[in-house]
This record gives C-alpha cells, structure tokens and sequence, in this order.
C-alpha cells in the first residue's frame, strides 16, 4: 500500500510537507491483525499512535471482576494512541483488540517527536483529543442516565440500520451485547426478550426481526 497517498488524502496528515511524509512512510510499521487479536492490553506502557489502514479494534476495558465493557470502536481511517505516548509508564487504560482482519500502521512516539515539535499535527491530534473526550462523555451519559432496554435498543437499531431488511443474523452473542452496553450476560438477555415480548422484535435461534421500529426508536430515546 502507498502510504504517502494515504497520508494526502487524510485531514490529520494534511499540515505536513512532502519530505515530512515520506518520512512517515519510511518509519511506519504496518501491522496486519487477525480477529480477536491484540494491539495492545490493558495495563500495558505503550507509547505509540496509530492509524487503521482498514478494518476495526475496539477498545476494551475490563472491571475488577472481569466483566468486559466495549467503550468503542476505532475503523479505517481512525488514528488513537496509549497514554505511554504522552507521558512515559503510564498504562493503557484499555486493551485495542481487532474484531475482524484489521491492518493497521504503527509510529513510537520517538518517530514522531520532531514532527510534533513543529506544532502541525501536534494540533490535529490535540483536536482529535477533543473528540474523543466528546465520544466518551456520551457513553458515560448512556451509561449513567440511561437503562439498560433503552442503550439496547440503541444498539439493535445500529445494527438495523446498517441494512435494509428487517431482519439481522444474530452474529452478536449475549456476552458481546453485554459488552457493547455494559451489563451483565444474564441482564442482556432479559431486556432482549423483554422486547420480544412486547412484539418490538422477535428473536429466533439465528436472525432478530424487527417488528416495531417506532417503538424501539422511542425506547432508545431517539428521535
């Protein structure tokens, strides 16, 4: 892959002159991950930034007692870093596992430093900052403010509306929509079928239909 075309093609790059490009490229190590494998762990020091070439990691942050929360999910052209990157031994908060064939490109924070001091993508990444403190103080909101029926029915409609029939595959087990909305495997599965029984969805063995839409809008709290 060219990656000097990706680089003129993306905002994050955009200040930087040619010969700082080719730089990047030149130092640039692209790392191709298989599904369910991991970039980094939680706990790790990890001083690097990356960019994802395609495919997706999430961002997975683990409780006390094991139980796994989806904080998001990173997709092709999405740059994140670890705190190591800014300040050194400080552990990732999050582990960044690929949820499918993800290639990804990889700069330590050496590499970058002098690009950085310039203050041209030392901007853009303060700025890409500001969206993800943005991104995340939703996802406190949703969790703090909202119940459990109503960040589910989010995530089905997500899922809905990424096709056009009314049916989805249900390629998301228990323990994933626990994950994704940050509950238990035994509370998902209730709300699941509380939906059901109120005829918004039906659920079979593989596919979720959806049945009322206007419903599950209003229990997601959208509008």
């Amino acid at each position: 892959m060219n990656l000097i075309s990706v680089f003129t093609s993306h905002p994050f790059f955009e200040p930087l002159a040619e010969h700082e490009k080719a730089y990047l490229a030149r130092h640039a190590l692209v790392r191709k991950l298989a599904r369910e494998e991991y970039l980094a762990t939680q706990g790790d020091c990890w001083p690097y930034l990356f960019l994802i070439l395609e495919g997706e990691i999430e961002a997975v942050k683990v409780s006390t007692e094991g139980r796994p929360l989806i904080v998001t999910t990173f997709v092709s052209g999405d740059i994140f870093w670890g705190p190591a990157f800014f300040e050194a031994d400080l552990p990732l908060p999050i582990s960044l596992e690929a949820n499918q064939p993800t290639t990804v490109v990889i700069w330590s924070r050496s590499t970058l430093d002098p690009l950085l001091a310039k203050g041209g993508i030392g901007w853009a990444l303060a700025r890409l900052m500001l969206r993800y403190m943005l991104r995340a103080n939703v996802l406190l909101e949703r969790l703090a403010f909202q119940p459990v029926t109503a960040r589910l029915a989010r995530l089905l409609l997500e899922h809905f509306q990424s096709t056009e029939s009314p049916a989805i595959p249900r390629t998301l087990t228990l323990d994933d929509i626990a994950a994704r909305i940050g509950t238990t495997r035994e509370v998902a599965c209730r709300s699941l079928y509380y939906l059901a029984d109120r005829k918004i969805i039906d659920v079979t063995r593989t596919e979720l239909v959806l049945i009322d839409r206007e419903s599950l809008i209003q229990l997601a709290g959208e509008t």
